[in-house]
């Protein structure tokens, strides 16, 4: 009975796993659909699709959360809270960027946590711990080409400035891969975003750095809001426990 009660776990946990993974490929296509729906262009031409983005990005949230482990349902409700704060601290305090209305659009802390979650699982999937080492090197000089390439080409000296602190921080956290895959996820829906001009950035960070929109330097933001998302849950696992 033990033994079927096992095989039973371990064949749910399978399937969980794969339900992961397909909810992070499929992430790509998410955003592309979802900001295009809220773009200035959609707008325009039919009418401002923002609540439609909205219910999707909560929706798409749900079904990922529903499919996830606890560590990582936790990691996803947790960074609702840090990803609305932070938009508060880097949009209205700071004004590094706006979105194309006043308000903070609904889906933004629910798309932070889907990003969050999708680099999450490509960091954890069997191919990529398979081939942790040469992902790293690639990554790194990925990421060492990108914010040089910006920096001399579009001169984005914040990208520079912000690049080199991502290096600093992946070295106090042993360069894990799972920052570089979160900020490649990063990279994409800021690409993606600014395209459809869902959010535009400043071009002169703190009204002196030069910048591009968007600047590839803002992962470190994100990978800083990740380390301190990873030690809020810690803390709450530890609790747990006791």
């Amino acid at each position: 009975m033990g033994e079927f009660i096992t095989t039973l776990n371990n064949q749910k946990t399978s399937v969980s796993t794969k339900l992961q993974l397909v909810y992070a490929c499929c992430f790509p296509f998410f955003t592309i659909l979802a900001l295009g729906i809220d773009s200035v262009s959609f707008t325009n031409q039919y009418f401002d699709g923002r609540q439609i983005t909205n219910v999707l990005a909560v929706l798409y949230f749900l079904g990922f959360y529903s499919v996830s482990n606890l560590t990582l349902r936790r990691l996803m409700l947790v960074m609702l809270g840090l990803s609305y704060i932070g938009e508060l601290i880097f949009c209205k305090l700071l004004g590094m960027y706006e979105y194309r209305t006043p308000m903070i659009p609904l889906y933004v802390p629910f798309g932070h946590a889907v990003v969050y979650a999708s680099g999450y699982v490509y960091a954890h999937a069997v191919w990529s711990l398979e081939k942790e080492l040469h992902l790293r090197k690639y990554f790194l000089w990925f990421f060492a080409l990108l914010f040089l390439g910006v920096g001399l080409f579009l001169k984005d000296f914040f990208s520079m400035m912000f690049g080199l602190l991502f290096f600093v921080l992946l070295k106090r956290k042993r360069w894990q891969n799972l920052y570089c895959f979160i900020a490649l996820c990063v990279v994409f829906i800021e690409l993606v975003g600014t395209y459809f001009k869902c959010w535009t950035w400043v071009p002169d960070i703190f009204g002196c750095i030069p910048t591009s929109n968007p600047p590839m330097g803002a992962v470190f933001f994100y990978a800083g809001g990740d380390v301190l998302l990873a030690k809020i849950v810690k803390t709450w696992e530890n609790k747990k426990v006791k």
